[in-house]
């Protein structure tokens, strides 16, 4: 083999000489040692450093030199040019969009707030998760209060999850404005009034995931009749995604007007989107989700060998249930979320030119800056809250996961163009509220398609490799009429709240939807559109017994097991 090895390299790049015995013997102790060199360099680092800090190997730095090759920037057969495309403002904005106009407004049959609430009846919720499962989560305690004809109280946020954030409502969101935003809808109050001098105790309880009205009347109002206080526990998603068209407009009115930051964050984050905008026109804002918890869960692999694998499966074990990963299957079903690198390639194929300003929210991606250097390289010009301002500045902010999370909201929300690489609540809520707010552009990548393009990438040019991810990104851009009627999540595709405009100002918009159209779409509205999002952690009875209070989060257990903080980690 040795001797095999050594003639070839007289036929390469790499000649050795006929030279003096002594001299030869020092040449290749030189080979040798450049041999040696090079393995090192793609060993992975050891552990338990001098410090005791370990070096994260990066994803893409892989031990197979084939492998490392296949994905740097700018190879020889996949050369990506630093400009933009020739489409201009279409790249920017939709031609549509401007056909088309938010609508929330209560019809005359929604009847007023003071006229349907009944006395007694005190409505309490606990919210669940991340910023934006907390957000789902009291935009529909109001729709539920509306059910009920109850009182809703300010709603109680997750403290004790995989967060860790103690911020109560009012530090978060404006209370004051929900409150009086709301009045003609629902009655909203910060405490339970005190009965004989003392605060009444709350009957806990537990509803299903994508309760129906029905499903409020037979389960929770039999319980507010008789206990008069009741408190919905680990309240996300437990309202359906299919309700009338008032209550959808009241969902809308809740979330685009009634739900705003507190004045400290909205200052901030629009301070943020100053700078930003000072540095160039506009920008893109990057919802980037490539942390360890989220990689393990997908169960996909992302090229980063045994290290990776034995990384992200050790955080995998976390959730025993979770069925045994293959990363080929979930890969070619569009599950795996996109590299940095892949989502620079999306990019600048669809015509962003490297002139362009990225602004990346994002929480600790796994790799750390090596895994965000082929992404920088595409973007030179990256940016985020943290390079955008002072330690001093972001100082209120950084102990509260929720406040730092609700900065980038603000960014995101205000940016020319939003692009999200999951389908999780940030990524829904702000694709909803675009819709609403005019239709700026949203782009969310096409990831089954793009799966099987990325990998076969160097086989074909740079123009043929754009031209293939233009048409697989086509009703994925965030155009008005991607999405068939009555499909899709209500909080992402927001349909019976957004209107087509009339050719004359004066006149009322019409709705998006014709009234036959939302009359057929109704009963097909899909509640089936979650992933994650759809696993229970069951429910408690509507009433059984004479306990009045939840003694066990798993009490009433009806649908499976329970996967712990499985939402809370990779919800936002």
């Amino acid at each position: 083999m040795g001797s095999r090895r050594r003639r070839g390299q007289h036929h390469g790049r790499w000649v050795v000489p006929s030279v003096a015995p002594a001299a030869a013997a020092f040449t290749a102790a030189g080979l040798l040692l450049v041999v040696v060199a090079f393995h090192c360099f793609l060993s992975p680092p050891l552990g338990g450093g001098g410090g005791g800090v370990r070096r994260h190997n990066p994803p893409f730095l892989l031990n197979k030199p084939a492998e490392l090759r296949r994905n740097l920037v700018g190879t020889v057969d996949f050369t990506v040019p630093s400009g933009g495309s020739r489409l201009g403002e279409e790249l920017w904005t939709s031609k549509t969009a401007h056909h088309f106009v938010g609508c929330s407004d209560a019809t005359k049959e929604f009847a007023d707030a003071k006229a349907v609430t009944e006395p007694n009846r005190y409505l309490m919720i606990a919210t669940s998760g991340g910023l934006n499962q907390q957000r789902t989560g009291i935009i529909d305690a109001v729709v539920a209060a509306r059910i009920l004809n109850a009182t809703l109280v300010i709603p109680k946020l997750d403290q004790a999850s995989f967060w860790n954030d103690a911020s109560d409502f009012g530090e978060i969101f404006d209370a004051d404005s929900f409150i009086s935003s709301l009045a003609n809808d629902v009655k909203i109050i910060r405490q339970v009034p005190d009965r004989n001098g003392k605060t009444p105790s709350p009957y806990k309880m537990r509803v299903p995931r994508k309760c129906t009205p029905k499903c409020y009347e037979n389960r929770v109002l039999p319980a507010l009749l008789k206990k008069h206080v009741v408190q919905l526990t680990k309240f996300d998603y437990r309202v359906s995604n299919r309700l009338e068209t008032d209550l959808q407009k009241l969902r809308c009115r809740v979330n685009y007007h009634a739900l705003k930051f507190t004045d400290p964050i909205l200052e901030m984050g629009r301070l943020l989107v100053q700078r930003m905008r000072a540095k160039s026109g506009r920008f893109i804002a990057l919802h980037l989700r490539f942390e360890p918890d989220m990689l393990a869960f997908s169960g996909c692999y992302f090229g980063g060998g045994e290290i990776e694998r034995r990384e992200l499966g050790a955080i995998r074990k976390r959730w025993d249930t979770l069925h045994e990963s293959n990363p080929d299957r979930e890969r070619r079903h569009g599950k795996c979320p996109l590299t940095p690198e892949e989502v620079g390639f999306m990019l600048r194929a669809l015509g962003f030119g490297k002139d362009v300003h990225l602004y990346v929210a994002s929480g600790d991606v796994y790799g750390g800056e090596e895994t965000l250097a082929p992404l920088k390289a595409l973007f030179p010009n990256f940016h985020s809250k943290e390079t955008l301002s002072s330690k001093e500045e972001l100082a209120p902010f950084l102990p509260f996961s929720s406040r730092m999370a609700a900065l980038d909201y603000v960014v995101c929300d205000d940016s020319d163009v939003f692009v999200t690489n999951n389908n999780g609540n940030m990524a829904r809520m702000l694709a909803g509220r675009r819709r609403y707010f005019g239709h700026k552009r949203t782009i969310r990548p096409n990831s089954k398609k793009l799966s099987s393009l990325f990998l076969n990438r160097t086989s074909m040019s740079w123009d043929t490799f754009a031209s293939k991810v233009q048409m697989y990104q086509k009703g994925f851009m965030g155009e008005p009429n991607e999405i068939k009627p009555g499909k899709g999540e209500f909080h992402e595709h927001p349909m019976d709240c957004i209107c087509a405009r009339t050719k004359r100002r004066t006149g009322p918009s019409k709705p998006y939807l014709s009234n036959r159209a939302r009359e057929a779409a109704g009963n097909h509205t899909s509640d089936a559109e979650f992933d994650w999002s759809d696993l229970d952690y069951g429910e408690n009875t509507p009433l059984g017994g004479d306990s009045s209070t939840e003694t066990d989060p798993d009490y009433g257990r009806i649908a499976g097991p329970d996967i712990p903080e499985l939402e809370d980690i990779l919800s936002d």
